[in-house]
């Protein structure tokens, strides 16, 4: 059963997305030239790309996004560097606007609205951690992300990555799974099943190295 700090309802998951991304859009406000080429914890791409790909997944609607799936012959890494070109503009300033524009958009393009929560804390915590920028989303906004990527793969191999480990949040009352203990604040259990190593720094427990040790082998991080 949901706890108190959990958001439950598809309008409280679009809230916390908007919300999530006005934040990232007062941080991305401030950049420099050189911060928006830098490149992010989504090791393909940069600042400004992970912004872009944001405005692509704000803007795809359903059939638009079956369609570039199929065009792709379901290769996730080659759709999201199609939509993402077609979304980033012609400066960083210009993909900036585009963003901006989109901050009260629709949340995705499928009802997986837990599933697009997770694209912009992930996303975010992909451009801010390197940039030194920190910000944590509200514990009932990252409790509703790790369910869901503990619950399937979707967008990122979650529940996989995560297979066989207890996970344990220090922060919030999420916790799933049995066997080798990984226990940290619930934004870093996200990042960690969404694929980022570097979340693994905020894990402990033996199961942070075993996730570590998975992550590394090669898992795809858009």
């Amino acid at each position: 059963m949901a706890g108190p700090h959990v958001v439950e309802t598809r309008k409280a998951l679009e809230r916390a997305i908007h919300v999530e991304r006005s934040a990232l859009a007062q941080d991305l406000a401030e950049l420099s030239e050189a911060q928006w080429a830098k490149a992010t914890l989504c090791e393909r791409w940069t600042v400004e790309q992970v912004v872009a790909h944001l405005t692509a997944g704000a803007s795809t609607k359903m059939w638009r996004w079956l369609l570039s799936m199929l065009a792709a012959r379901f290769n996730p890494d080659l759709h999201n560097d199609r939509r993402l070109a077609e979304h980033r503009g012609a400066t960083p300033e210009e993909t900036f606007r585009r963003f901006r524009a989109v901050v009260a958009g629709p949340a995705g393009p499928t009802g997986h609205t837990a599933a697009w929560l997770g694209e912009i804390v992930v996303h975010g915590e992909d451009i801010r951690r390197p940039l030194g920028l920190v910000r944590t989303p509200p514990v009932a906004t990252t409790t509703a992300v790790a369910r869901f990527f503990a619950g399937r793969d979707f967008t990122v191999e979650s529940r996989t990555a995560t297979a066989g480990l207890r996970l344990e949040a220090t922060d919030g009352p999420f916790t799933t799974g049995s066997g080798d203990l990984l226990r940290g604040p619930t934004l870093s259990l996200v990042m960690g099943m969404a694929g980022r190593v570097a979340a693994c720094e905020d894990l402990e427990g033996d199961g942070a190295a075993v996730l570590g040790a998975r992550l590394r082998s090669g898992r795809r991080t858009s």
